[in-house]
Parts: structure tokens; C-alpha cells; sequence
């Protein structure tokens, strides 16, 4: 029952501290208002405003090469292809590895167009390129391990 009081007891100084440190930021924030609002700077804007505000360019769009690879070649380069209307990596997409929709398993993942286990394969341990020394071995990602 002791114990109960005192955590009770800790439990209602912390919410007064609370309470206090809030109603102190608070006041402190209303005073750093007023001296931002008395300085008449005004931020010119970078771009040209139209009606949509809101719109921006959308990340996720896709480049629309319509099963054309010279798009591709123009917008990313030599390793880019075509694949579901958009310009892919095939070297290094992990969902679209050396073909399109050629998915690599969870474990996996795609090193020069070939899905490969980064955590055994002794030509790709730990990252993709990084080769073990002749008679080596790769284990948990790292060369020689133990």
C-alpha cells in the first residue's frame, strides 16, 4: 500500500512540473511572436504562383516510355529498360532483376542482373562487387568469418 502512495504521490509532481514547464513555453513562445511579427521582412517567392497551390510534380511518376528503351537510354542511361511503362534499372531493382517482374526473393538482392545472397555468395559478400580472397569463403556477409 506504501508503495502505491509513493508512485501516486511522484505521479502528481510530474504532472505539476509538466503543467509548469508548459505554461512557461507558452508564454515565452507569445513574447518570441511579437518580436518576429515587429520586423516587416518580407520572404520574396522563388517560383510563380498559379491557382493550384498545391501542386507539385509527383515523385512517383512514371517517365512513360511505352515499351520505347530510347527513352530510357536518354532519361537514365545504358542500363535502364522499358519495363511496365517505366524506365528500370534491370543492373540493380531488386523487383525488375535482369528482366521485368523478375522478382528476388527476401533474403536476395540483385547485383549485375542477378539476384544473388549477399550473405554467402563469395562474389558478392555483403555488398554487391565485394569479392573474397582465392580459397576464401563469405559468411554472415564478411570474408574469412571465425
Amino acid at each position: 500500500m506504501k508503495i502505491m502512495k509513493v508512485i501516486f504521490i511522484i505521479a502528481i509532481a510530474m504532472a505539476t512540473v509538466i503543467a509548469v514547464n508548459y505554461s512557461i513555453t507558452f508564454a515565452g513562445d507569445k513574447y518570441e511572436e511579437t518580436m518576429v511579427t515587429a520586423t516587416p521582412y518580407v520572404k520574396p517567392f522563388p517560383k510563380r504562383l498559379s491557382r493550384f497551390l498545391a501542386e507539385t510534380k509527383n515523385p512517383r511518376a512514371a517517365d512513360h516510355c511505352n515499351k520505347d528503351d530510347e527513352i530510357c537510354y536518354i532519361l537514365e542511361g545504358k542500363n535502364s529498360t522499358c519495363c511496365n511503362n517505366k524506365c528500370m534499372d534491370l543492373s540493380e531493382d531488386k523487383h525488375n532483376c535482369g528482366a521485368c517482374k523478375n522478382k528476388c526473393k527476401f533474403t536476395s538482392s540483385c547485383c549485375g542482373g542477378q539476384c544473388v545472397n549477399l550473405t554467402y555468395d563469395k562474389r558478392h559478400c555483403g555488398s554487391c562487387g565485394n569479392k573474397c580472397m582465392p580459397g576464401g569463403y563469405c559468411i554472415y556477409g564478411l570474408c574469412n568469418y571465425a
